[in-house]
């Protein structure tokens, strides 16, 4: 399984373990295409066991093609990149969120 796949995959259980009948209601991931092109994902922390914890902004650019930025503002985890950044943005965000869960 490629990278991406390995994230989307992990990205999946952590959602469906915030889901308990009210959280999905008002929050979620969502997940979107860029015209330069690129992705864009939005990820709720709001009443999840990431809510609160500092995030480290991310800027990266390599080229106009490969690129990542990434930060936590008004607890949702915010993330754009190149079209073939998608798997990185998504290993930022778990490796992030393991952080976090080790440290409680």
């Amino acid at each position: 399984m490629t990278e991406t796949g390995e994230e989307l995959r992990w990205l999946e259980q952590w959602y469906r373990a915030q889901c308990d009948g009210d959280w999905e209601h008002e929050w979620g991931v969502r997940i979107a295409t860029l015209d330069n092109p690129g992705w864009t994902v939005e990820i709720d922390l709001e009443e999840t066991p990431l809510s609160g914890w500092p995030y480290e902004r991310t800027a990266i650019r390599r080229s106009d093609s490969d690129w990542v930025m990434a930060t936590v503002s008004d607890e949702v985890y915010q993330a754009s990149c190149g079209p073939l950044n998608l798997g990185e943005v998504l290993r930022l965000f778990r490796d992030w969120a393991t952080s976090m869960s080790d440290e409680r």
